[in-house]
């Protein structure tokens, strides 16, 4: 096991961490805000019944809407507060607790590889640092040889862009695409989130 990652430090410091979370998102989606964005675009990526995994899932809101189109996803968190509650909102898609360095899904019984792997809401931000070339080859793993991995976070989080795109390098993994937005803006160098589409290399 490596690092404990900066999300289970804040649970670790505040074991109501996780529960404030999965009401904010509850709360958001009563009040009928938009939260299917970064779901909206993995969806246009692939074909009906595609495989999807998401990595990092939380409270299941992408797991849901995806299962909903059609697709056979999973979702993968390290927080079983969150993973509870997806069950419990988003009821359809197989979720596994689970640290995304570790991940070995073959282990558990999915062989198959993924169309497409998403790590949505800053994930990659909230890794432990000296685990994120790890996770990024363990995606790499569990991607298709077709397949496709979008990875969305924000700027002035201890990961440069250009650091992040040297670990997928590292990993194996190249840039199809990079984008700002979940809504298809293009990445300029000035850009306060990326949004990437990487491919095996």
């Amino acid at each position: 096991m490596g690092e404990q990652s900066i999300w289970m430090q804040k649970v670790a410091a505040n074991p109501e961490h996780s529960h404030w979370y999965v009401e904010r998102f509850r709360s958001m989606a009563r009040a009928g805000e938009d939260l299917a964005g970064e779901a909206r675009f993995v969806d246009a990526m692939v074909p009906r019944s595609a495989r999807v995994l998401d990595a990092g899932c939380g409270p299941g809101r992408l797991c849901g809407y995806l299962a909903a189109a059609g697709h056979h996803v999973v979702g993968v968190d390290v927080d079983p507060v969150l993973i509870a509650a997806a069950e419990q909102d988003h009821p359809g898609p197989r979720y596994l607790v689970g640290d995304l360095a570790e991940l070995d899904l073959p282990a558990r019984g999915i062989a198959e590889p993924f169309d497409v792997i998403v790590l949505a809401g800053n994930v990659m931000a909230f890794l432990a640092p000296t685990t994120r070339g790890r996770v990024l080859s363990r995606v790499r793993a569990h991607l298709g040889r077709d397949g496709r991995a979008v990875i969305g976070f924000g700027a002035g989080r201890d990961y440069a862009f250009g650091q992040f795109l040297d670990d997928a390098a590292a990993a194996g993994l190249a840039p199809d695409l990079l984008l700002s937005t979940w809504d298809l803006r293009p990445f300029r160098d000035d850009s306060d989130f990326l949004v990437a589409v990487l491919r095996p290399a």
